[in-house]
């Protein structure tokens, strides 16, 4: 177990700000995950304190990343616009979000499948294909301050190897719909190493997003997606929907990223959540 005060942290304002979609909430106090094959549970202690089921090793080789753990969100706040109304008031309604640095093939093949989709059911589709072809991760006996796994039994999210196995009817069966295609091109892609993580993460921005754009059925919006989420180009904007109706009706259409080279993802965060859940 490893414990850390993070003072700007809520666990189930991460949970539900649509970024992961393997992440439960338990109750107030816990949430639990599964991500780069592992189990994880998160246990709010006190005021800013959290318990982490894992060991100080793991802690610091991925979850410290994952949570983005290093960087200074109270600063981004301040930064914010003084006449930016809007977007100080969901900052201040979605404090505690911080943005998830996610498995890149994973959250490709999440984001491919989250085209003109629910949350709810893509991850329906991302827990049907690792219940077919991920590893199976047994649950953790956990003490105090950790509670009770809400399963007895979890899958880790297939490999490129293990999806590109798959037969492509079972893919189909996934409920994904008519981008069972554009999975089964980029699980190749991953497999044969056409499209390798570490070259990928030491592009520019630009090159990057050319790279992402270049693979079968990825455009704009999900290529955005997968730099905020899996490679932290935290100044990426991702627009959806309900991006596009905050532009529309607060920002005369189209919201001035320029203030926030750096951080524009995180404001999308904030603003994402607030016209989702502020009513």
């Amino acid at each position: 177990m490893v414990t850390a005060d993070i003072p700007f942290l809520d666990l189930a304002k991460v949970a539900d700000s649509g970024q992961a979609f393997r992440i439960r909430v338990i109750d107030d106090s816990h949430i639990e995950l599964v991500a780069f094959g592992r189990y994880l549970q998160v246990a709010k202690t006190g005021k800013d304190r959290f318990a982490f089921s894992c060991s100080s090793k793991e802690f610091d080789n991925i979850w410290k990343n994952y949570f983005d753990l290093g960087r200074d969100y109270e600063a981004i706040v301040k930064s914010i616009d003084k006449n930016d109304k809007y977007l100080i008031e969901a900052a201040r309604f979605g404090k505690g979000i911080r943005i998830l640095k996610q498995d890149i093939f994973e959250t490709t093949i999440s984001y491919i499948i989250s085209q003109r989709r629910s949350i709810p059911s893509i991850t329906t589709s991302v827990e049907r294909i690792s219940n077919l072809c991920g590893r199976k991760i047994k649950a953790p006996k956990l003490s105090d301050p950790f509670v009770k796994p809400l399963f007895y039994e979890y899958y880790a999210f297939p490999t490129p190897e293990e999806l590109n196995s798959l037969p492509f009817t079972e893919l189909e069966n996934t409920g994904v719909g008519y981008r069972a295609p554009y999975i089964a091109r980029a699980a190749e892609g991953f497999k044969t190493g056409m499209l390798d993580p570490e070259s990928l993460a030491s592009l520019s921005d630009d090159d990057l997003y050319k790279a992402l754009t270049s693979m079968y059925g990825v455009g704009t919006k999900v290529a955005n997606c997968i730099m905020l989420f899996a490679f932290a180009r935290t100044g990426r904007f991702p627009v959806d929907v309900w991006i596009q109706r905050i532009e529309d009706n607060y920002y005369g259409g189209h919201f001035d990223c320029t203030p926030y080279p750096d951080t524009a993802g995180i404001m999308q965060q904030f603003m994402f959540y607030y016209e989702r859940r502020k009513n």
